[in-house]
């Protein structure tokens, strides 16, 4: 069965309930969210009533809730070597890992962070370090997402993304997020999908993965720019894409849509709905810029 769903949000007076909603919304089966702003440490308490409340429609309506991810900040990077900021890092991630244990969350997505100038082997030694302090006695799951290289990125190949795996003692609670936009302005070829898995498999292993983040490129292939772009639209294209939500090999994992909006205004039902019919609509945009 075709699992997938989109970012959703996860407000204050609605929580895990309202970002269920919201994702029932445009005919999901599944869903990610942030348990509070990326972009700041402003986090409300977790209100057990609402993500009871949520468990039960999501039993109602047969969503498996351990299929739902949670994406951690952006203002963690565990990879910054100032001891300042890695200290904070290392609490706050600890703390998002606490809030997913209380929402009933298996996973959680994390970007591995900038090295910042350090160099990569000093930021990946960084990031293994604060993340073997977060995972000791983690009942939550990171998966360490691919990145595009933008700037001083890690996690930008395979072969980072291993080292840091290697370098995990609590490899039970280590995992992988590909995301395709990520890939593909990394410099992978997603049209050879099944070769980039075989290659993944080969140095970290399939049984790895998690979660994939479906998103086309705005960028060449190798750009290291990481700009997503609506499902058809990009550099990847449509059919690429289908190959890889339909891929034999990860029919169990989620697949997570993170595409712009169109005209300020989810693009997430209708493109769900074109994946379902695995069939592109080239008037999608034009469809969504004119809803009321």
């Amino acid at each position: 069965m075709l699992i997938i769903g989109s970012h959703v949000g996860f407000n204050k007076n609605d929580q895990l309930l309202g970002s269920l909603k919201e994702a029932l919304s445009y005919g999901a089966n599944t869903f990610m969210f942030y348990t509070g702003a990326p972009q700041n440490t402003v986090r409300g308490k977790i209100e057990d009533g609402l993500t009871l409340q949520a468990m039960e429609i999501m039993k109602d309506k047969g969503i498996d809730y351990s299929k739902v991810i949670v994406h951690a900040p952006y203002i963690i990077n565990l990879a910054n070597g100032d001891v300042d900021k890695f200290s904070f890092s290392v609490r706050f991630l600890r703390e998002e890992v606490d809030r997913c244990a209380m929402l009933g969350i298996k996973w959680m997505v994390l970007h591995p962070g900038s090295h910042v100038g350090l160099g990569v082997d000093s930021g990946i030694d960084n990031i293994i370090r604060g993340l073997n302090e977060v995972l000791e006695d983690s009942p939550v799951t990171i998966l360490l997402e691919t990145m595009a290289g933008k700037g001083t990125e890690i996690g930008r190949n395979f072969d980072e993304v291993k080292r840091i795996i290697d370098g995990v003692e609590n490899k039970e609670r280590i995992g992988v997020c590909l995301d395709t936009c990520h890939l593909h302005d990394a410099g992978y070829d997603v049209s050879k999908f099944g070769e980039l898995l075989d290659e993944f498999d080969e140095k970290i292993g399939l049984s790895r993965i998690k979660c994939i983040h479906v998103n086309d490129s705005k960028n060449e292939c190798g750009s290291h720019k990481d700009r997503h772009e609506n499902i058809g639209f990009g550099n990847i294209g449509f059919d690429n894409l289908i190959n890889i939500i339909y891929n034999k090999r990860l029919e169990d994992i989620p697949k997570i849509l993170e595409t712009p909006y169109v005209s300020e205004k989810p693009p997430y039902k209708e493109e769900i709905e074109m994946i379902r019919n695995k069939k592109f609509d080239e008037d999608l945009k034009k469809k969504i810029s004119s809803l009321e």
